[in-house]
């Protein structure tokens, strides 16, 4: 095993950014759930945001959703964020809830379409300036149902063409990263349906665009870490949306299906070099709670992420090379399973006291009232959430 003081040191470059639209109503593709104390203000959901790093000191940026998230001035609203203790972090662009974007986006064979998609793109954009955000992701849910029904290629011609001018408006600073899933809501194809069409279309744009990883885009036995290693080989990883599935893009808990996997990808991104503020690659939740209360998802969340990340660094990197070096199947294994069955909550809840945070994030945030409080604060007006 590694040594614990210096696995829990490295934890201080430990950062989660945590999604707006985690703390609105969200459901199923048939029904959105109205729960008690959702936010109706980007405002109100920043201060939600706010309470998990309070309890956890994981999770010191929020990334914002457009048009979901819009205000009148990003320069207060980044103020504002600022005296809650948080940042504003990647921007998002959204393509897919209009009636113009039906038949694609930025793929769409309607030049008008492809020109208001690449517009809105530019507005995000602006919208970082103001912000001081790095990185606009962009998922699009762009594709065909049917065989025949567009021509695949040409779509990828014109994905390439829109993204270049996107690409083009980009500070010195800022990124692109370009997500991918593998189906839905487009089920014969789909315009970026895995890393490689990600990595093919952000190598053609140059340094300062990526791919962006979600762990829910996938289909049911891909080894998901192996991805995340080629990328980071590659020097293409740009982000992650951590989340958790069962059968498809379940968006449920990070860690919950399967924490092992959490663990294996933990221990690909320490080992390729994507771990820490300077590393370049983002760990950033996409999940919904759609039957659980909202602010201890996303703590139970990052406390997840954390407690991986934990085990990966206790990992013994030089009795594991030596075994796969001598082809000690067994050995090497046996010291990937030690670290991942080590019980490191309790030095969690000890890390977490000395630094002036609470043992139990998730105790705590009961006893602090919070829910009860914004319950009876936030009756009436309209509930923020995404329709379905």
């Amino acid at each position: 095993m590694n040594d614990t003081a210096v696995a829990l040191g490295r934890l201080e470059e430990l950062a989660i950014e945590v999604p707006s639209w985690a703390y609105g109503n969200s459901g199923t593709r048939f029904r959105v759930f109205g729960t008690h104390g959702t936010p109706r203000t980007i405002e109100e959901k920043l201060a939600d945001a706010a309470k998990v790093h309070e309890l956890t000191g994981l999770a010191p940026t929020v990334a914002l959703h457009i048009p979901w998230d819009k205000a009148p001035d990003y320069a207060v609203l980044r103020e504002y964020a600022a005296g809650l203790g948080v940042g504003l972090g990647t921007i998002n662009s959204n393509t897919f809830q209009d009636d113009e974007y039906k038949f694609g986006s930025l793929t769409s064979s309607n030049a008008a379409v492809r020109r208001r998609a690449v517009e809105h793109h530019y507005e995000c954009i602006d919208i970082m300036h103001q912000t001081g955000s790095r990185d606009l992701k962009i998922w699009l849910a762009d594709g065909t149902n049917y065989p025949g029904q567009d021509d695949m290629r040409g779509r990828q011609d014109r994905l390439a063409e829109s993204l270049q001018e996107i690409y083009a408006r980009l500070g010195n600073e800022q990124r692109l990263v370009l997500e991918y899933k593998f189906f839905e809501p487009a089920f014969y194809h789909t315009d970026v349906p895995d890393w490689g069409t990600s990595y093919a279309q952000t190598l053609a744009l140059g340094d300062k665009a990526a791919v962006c990883l979600d762990t829910g885009h996938h289909a049911p036995g891909t080894n998901i870490e192996f991805i995340v290693m080629q990328l980071l080989r590659l020097g293409k990883l740009g982000s992650f949306d951590f989340n958790s599935r069962f059968y498809a893009d379940d968006d449920l808990i990070v860690g919950a299906a399967d924490p092992f996997q959490l663990f294996r990808i933990m221990h690909e991104v320490i080992r390729g070099g994507g771990f820490g503020k300077e590393s370049g690659v983002a760990l950033m939740l996409d999940q919904c709670h759609n039957l659980e209360e909202k602010i201890p998802g996303q703590i139970r969340s990052v406390l997840n992420v954390q407690e991986m990340t934990a085990r990966a660094l206790l990992i013994d990197v030089v009795a594991l090379t030596e075994a796969q070096r001598s082809g000690d199947v067994l050995a090497a294994n046996g010291i990937f399973n030690d670290a991942f069955y080590t019980d490191v909550r309790p030095m969690l809840a000890q890390w977490r006291e000395t630094r002036g945070l609470p043992a139990d994030p998730m105790a705590a945030f009961t006893a602090s009232g919070y829910q009860k409080q914004i319950n009876e604060d936030r009756v009436g007006g309209s509930q923020a959430g995404w329709g379905a």
